[in-house]
């Protein structure tokens, strides 16, 4: 009866201690070197496990797997990219995977860069062709221009890199500036913001220039901005050499304010918080003209006999510096 009794408990404790450890080691945690782990979107429970058992996260992907499906977590895996350290056991893995506490990437876009730049700046941070990049803009804007429609900031952003959803976080936020601003002509808004952007790198000086894109408009004379001949020599050429010549300022493109009148037909990179809101709100002075002061800023006049004045101090600070 004894020997009986043996051979029917055997089995169930054979059992509980197998439950026993598995248990042990579902619970037990273990140290995890820094490591990163990057879940693929659209990957099953099984090839997830079988990567934090290879990157050494967990030590047993069956068993890691089984965890997940008795807590119905098999499903609720989710894509990124993810940093394991320290000590942790299986359900802290599946916790932190399934709430989707992915890595944070920041990307910061200089002001003033036109939008290839920002593009290229985008697929060499997140190693992605520019193509790409370039294709979900144009998606997204549905239009042939896409110059000047992103915001300078810091973004944050995860991985996989999803190029529309970061893309429309920078048009959004330029678009609430502009909201916020309320002006008659939301594309000459961008246009003037764009040429303030490459005039001056100085806060207190963009309401000033702005007021010179404004009063010389009002007169109708031609802006005779340089940035604006530089912008028309790399639509046509594709490079700038970094110089700019007397032939250049007479050779017209649609984007010369030399030789046209009036704004160029689209903005020449993408300004700044700063320079949109000079564009909606110059300042209110009579100035029509402005020439570096040879310390970084620039000297600004109303009339052409101030502005030669100093454009003949500026031509002495440069022969000095030579």
């Amino acid at each position: 009866m004894k020997s009986k009794l043996v051979w029917l408990l055997a089995p169930l404790l054979i059992l509980a201690v197998v439950v026993g450890v598995l248990f042990q080691q579902v619970y037990q945690s273990q140290d995890v070197k820094a490591v990163t782990v990057m879940v693929p979107s659209g990957a099953t429970s099984a090839q997830v496990s079988k990567l934090l058992q290879d990157k050494g996260v967990v030590h047993s992907a069956w068993l890691f797997r089984a965890v997940a499906r008795l807590h119905h977590q098999a499903r609720a895996i989710k894509a990124g990219e993810y940093h394991f350290s320290g000590s942790m056991n299986m359900l802290q893995v599946l916790d932190i995977l399934t709430h989707g506490d992915v890595l944070l990437h920041k990307v910061t876009v200089p002001e003033g860069l036109r939008t290839y730049a920002v593009l290229a700046l985008l697929a060499q941070q997140t190693h992605t062709p520019i193509q790409i990049w370039q294709d979900a803009l144009r998606g997204l804007l549905k239009v042939n221009t896409v110059e000047g429609r992103l915001l300078p900031e810091t973004y944050t952003y995860i991985l996989p890199v999803q190029p529309k959803k970061l893309l429309k976080e920078m048009i959004d936020a330029q678009e609430k500036v502009i909201h916020a601003i309320a002006p008659k002509s939301v594309h000459d808004l961008r246009v003037i913001a764009s040429v303030i952007e490459k005039e001056t790198a100085l806060d207190k000086e963009r309401p000033l220039v702005s007021a010179v894109i404004h009063n010389r408009l009002r007169l109708g004379m031609p802006l005779q901005m340089d940035p604006t001949v530089i912008y028309g020599i790399w639509k046509r050429d594709g490079v700038f050499s970094g110089n700019i010549h007397r032939k250049d300022l007479l050779t017209d493109t649609p984007w010369n304010t030399y030789t046209r009148k009036g704004l160029p037909p689209t903005p020449i990179c993408n300004p700044s918080r700063a320079s949109l809101m000079a564009a909606a709100k110059p300042a209110d002075v009579s100035y029509l003209y402005f020439v570096a002061d040879g310390t970084g800023g620039h000297a600004f006049a109303s009339t052409l006999a101030e502005h030669q004045a100093n454009v003949k101090k500026w031509v002495k600070l440069e022969r000095q510096k030579r």
